[in-house]
């Protein structure tokens, strides 16, 4: 049973090559433009039970924004609201399947806008909640509006490794984007969050979220994206919120952004 439980354990040796692997396949059938975001959030391996089922409603607003568009078309940031239900099942405890139906926006002159869909498959290590080091896989698949992304197809891979340290969670997701268009135009997007947490119900956070561009061309300093917030969480159940008040650092970045995440578990 303990095999079971600890697939990527289980793996030994072989982890490594598999990951590796799986990393080509996913990158290689094809460049991320800092587009829009339907989801800003930093992933802790934490997942929901085996054979349940939960819904978790993404949206992002903001107040004062970029005013023109990342890409010929795109979605312009400044006053747009963005969302998603995020659907997620539990597959075992070291594995979530998810589905994000439908995205859409609310533009800036009062429209509403269907963006796409994505899938997703999160592998991690059992229990993280219960773990001092805790680690996992994100495997994404977005299909997208031309608004959208500069791209009708995109992925995402988001490696997890954290640490609970008494109230202190640190968290690190050293995430690739791509276009689909070429292992030369990966995009690298790290999100870090250092939490506290008050107690079983309450906790707040820092969140970190960045776009540092091309792994072969990185941007110059004034040409990244970073976006740091303040987070206030609620770990209530079966509902959890969690919101935060954003602040870009850079011209490429929206000075103000406010997020809301609502989670029911069925």
């Amino acid at each position: 049973m303990a095999s079971r439980r600890h697939p990527l354990a289980r793996l030994g040796g072989a982890r490594a090559a598999v990951f590796a692997a799986a990393l080509l396949v996913w990158l290689g059938s094809g460049a991320s433009a800092r587009a829009q975001t339907d989801e800003i959030q930093v992933y802790d391996a934490t997942i929901e039970q085996p054979h349940r089922v939960s819904v978790e409603f993404h949206n992002n607003y903001t107040p004062i924004g970029r005013t023109v568009p990342d890409f010929p078309g795109g979605v312009v940031p400044n006053h747009t609201l963005n969302g998603v239900p995020e659907w997620a099942y539990g597959a075992t405890d070291w594995l979530e399947l998810g589905a994000y139906l439908p995205l859409y926006t609310v533009t800036n002159t009062g429209y509403f806008e269907l963006d796409g869909g994505k899938l997703r498959a999160l592998f991690v290590s059992p229990h993280a909640r219960e773990r001092e080091i805790f680690y996992g896989i994100n495997f994404e698949l977005s299909f997208n509006a031309r608004h959208w992304e500069p791209t009708r197809r995109s992925g995402e891979i988001r490696p997890i490794i954290g640490t609970h340290l008494g109230p202190w969670d640190l968290i690190f997701n050293p995430i690739i984007d791509t276009g689909f268009n070429g292992v030369a135009r990966l995009d690298f997007a790290p999100a870090e969050r250092v939490a506290y947490n008050f107690s079983a119900l309450w906790g707040a956070a820092v969140e970190h979220y960045a776009d540092y561009g091309h792994f072969r061309d990185l941007l110059p300093p004034k040409q990244q994206f970073q976006t740091l917030f303040a987070v206030i969480d609620y770990n209530g159940e079966p509902t959890s919120v969690e919101f935060g008040v954003g602040h870009g650092f850079t011209a490429a970045s929206d000075a103000l952004v406010l997020k809301l995440m609502i989670t029911h578990n069925f």
